[in-house]
């Protein structure tokens, strides 16, 4: 079966996008379990992995997995839905709701301000922060070398995220809002949770747990 056209996926995220909400949907003070969401392929198959950890002690309190066909192809912008499937049926497994998501993939720093971390949150209606390793739209400056520092995303006059320095000496990340948060949590949380490496322990958990499935289909 295929799936929507590049065309209907523009339409119907821009549909979405009404739905968008900045602004906290939770006090930092207030979150006690965080989620990553990630996902590989292998064989014509995407497999999602959601990992919830404790918040601020990261304790990796739940895993789920899902493992859904791949309709979509890799279209930058609308990744949403080549991974959304897989990623919201394994979340819709978990046990306990976590208070907010970090998403493999960008959010506010999106051609149509509307990425993938934006339009999982919309459809789960939650708290979530986009990730990236590089940047899909508009610019930035290399942040300072130390662990903390951070420049702003630009398009034009408009910020839209942060490259975000996670270790010293190491590329930075690029972190926008996704929905119901503002950047300056989106920011915190991001150092927060990370420690020894440059990804957020949440999402390179899930980044594991999902390529270790995709590993397991393609040797077994």
């Amino acid at each position: 079966m295929k799936g929507p056209s590049c065309e209907k996926a523009i339409g119907a995220q821009l549909r979405l996008r009404n739905r968008w909400r900045p602004g906290r949907g939770i006090n930092t003070d207030h979150i006690r379990l965080i989620a990553g969401l990630d996902a590989a392929y292998s064989c014509g198959t995407t497999y999602a992995a959601v990992v919830s950890l404790t918040f601020p002690d990261l304790e990796v309190v739940e895993t789920a997995f899902a493992e859904v066909q791949t309709r979509f192809p890799y279209i930058p912008g609308l990744l949403a839905f080549r991974e959304g499937p897989a990623l919201l049926r394994a979340f819709r497994s978990l046990r306990t709701l976590p208070d907010i998501i970090l998403v493999n993939g960008h959010g506010l720093a999106h051609p149509r301000r509307f990425g993938m971390a934006s339009q999982i949150g919309v459809i789960l209606d939650m708290s979530s922060v986009g990730i990236a390793r590089r940047l899909v739209h508009g610019t930035a400056c290399l942040p300072g070398c130390l662990r903390g520092a951070y420049s702003p995303i630009t398009d034009g006059n408009e910020i839209i995220g942060m490259a975000v320095r996670t270790r010293t000496g190491v590329s930075p990340v690029y972190v926008s809002i996704g929905h119901r948060t503002d950047l300056d949590q989106a920011v915190g949380v991001v150092l927060a949770t990370t420690g020894r490496y440059r990804i957020p322990e949440p999402l390179r958990k899930a980044h594991e747990q999902a390529n270790y499935r995709s590993r397991l289909r393609r040797e077994g």
